[in-house]
């Protein structure tokens, strides 16, 4: 009873914490230039005129004229300044944010990567202790800066991005809000100069900026907002049927690229069911501290480090057998999806050795678990 009467209490207090915080609305975009900022500074211009105490904490017009012009009017929080390596910057000062405590901030560029030495290493994590204090907070980040879409968007654009958002910065988000265009009127706006410097335009042309690109990054940025909203219904609206609900486990290994993608995949996974996941790594003798080189100790951390933003609980365990440690796993989690890396061994062997993998196989099938092995 004392367990269940402390739950509760906890629970509660969640609830508190949730109210006293502030709300949180993100605009979300295929590419630079859709113009997210621009309709940022246009929904902070409605709401001063409405009598809303609103200011801007950080905003990036990146020079582009018609986003410049509509500054004018909206009271900006100044950026502190601080030297790094010999020269002045200017960074988002969210000290004074929360000292001023407006009824709502502006804060652009979500996925920005603070200056070193700064209190928090990311921006999304300064949005967080600003909405933690109470304040309402409207900012904006492209696609490609979602950590579990990083292959896919390596692979769309050739390019690997390096500053990115954890899925559940989206996901603690009240209201995500998809800025569209075609990409016709994106390549429209390129050309007229309005996204970059005209001299800039024809490198753009033949990179970033191309008609399947931008298609494919526009279809990424409409699946997301679609989850979100999905997400959001099942959160808020009552289910009167019980479902079974979804526990995945993502099985990685020292393999820092394979363990990457696996915890990518599995997190959409995750997050598009809107469940409880896990990171196992079944270290082996093969595999401890002694024998396990330093740059695979080191991979194996920062895979650890990015499944827990992402929302994983990470579970790290040592036995004989990785597909022993797998079941084992399972049953005390009540797992329901086994996420695995495709096997580095040919179909034929799998089916004629009769190790525990077997076994494995042979457990999943006389239970509910589902095995989803990822390319």
């Amino acid at each position: 009873m004392p367990e269940e009467r402390e739950q509760n209490a906890e629970h509660f207090l969640e609830l508190i914490r949730k109210s006293r915080r502030g709300k949180f609305k993100v605009y979300i975009g295929m590419s630079a230039g859709v113009g997210k900022t621009y309709r940022m500074l246009q929904e902070a211009h409605t709401l001063l005129k409405n009598g809303i105490d609103i200011q801007l904490g950080y905003i990036e017009t990146h020079n582009r004229k018609e986003t410049h012009d509509l500054l004018e009017g909206l009271p900006i929080i100044p950026r502190r300044k601080l030297f790094y390596k010999g020269k002045e910057l200017e960074e988002m000062d969210t000290q004074t944010i929360i000292n001023t405590h407006p009824e709502v901030v502006i804060i652009d560029e979500l996925a920005h990567s603070n200056i070193e030495g700064s209190k928090n290493e990311k921006r999304w994590q300064d949005v967080f202790e600003v909405l933690d204090a109470g304040i309402n907070v409207i900012s904006a980040v492209n696609i490609q800066h979602i950590e579990s879409l990083n292959e896919e968007i390596q692979k769309i654009t050739g390019i690997e991005v390096s500053e990115r958002i954890p899925d559940r910065v989206l996901q603690a988000a009240d209201e995500v809000v998809n800025i569209d265009l075609t990409a016709d009127d994106l390549i429209a706006r390129l050309k007229e100069g309005k996204i970059y410097d005209k001299t800039k335009v024809e490198t753009a042309l033949k990179n970033f900026f191309q008609a399947e690109k931008i298609l494919q990054l526009r279809e990424l940025a409409l699946r997301e907002v679609t989850s979100q909203v999905e997400r959001k219904i099942e959160n808020e609206i009552p289910r009167n049927i019980a479902a079974r609900p979804e526990r995945f486990l993502a099985c990685v290994s020292s393999n820092a690229d394979v363990s990457k993608m696996i915890i990518r995949k599995a997190a959409r996974l995750a997050s598009y069911y809107n469940s409880k996941w896990y990171v196992l790594y079944v270290q082996t003798e093969k595999e401890n501290s002694d024998n396990i080189e330093l740059a695979a100790q080191r991979h194996l951390i920062n895979n650890f480090k990015m499944a827990t933003e992402l929302g994983a609980e990470v579970i790290q365990v040592t036995g004989k057998s990785i597909a022993a440690a797998i079941i084992e796993t399972a049953e005390q989690k009540e797992i329901t999806t086994i996420c695995i890396g495709k096997p580095h061994f040919n179909l034929l062997q799998l089916i004629m050795s009769g190790g525990v993998f077997n076994q494995l196989l042979q457990k999943m099938s006389s239970s509910e678990i589902d095995l989803i092995i990822l390319s």
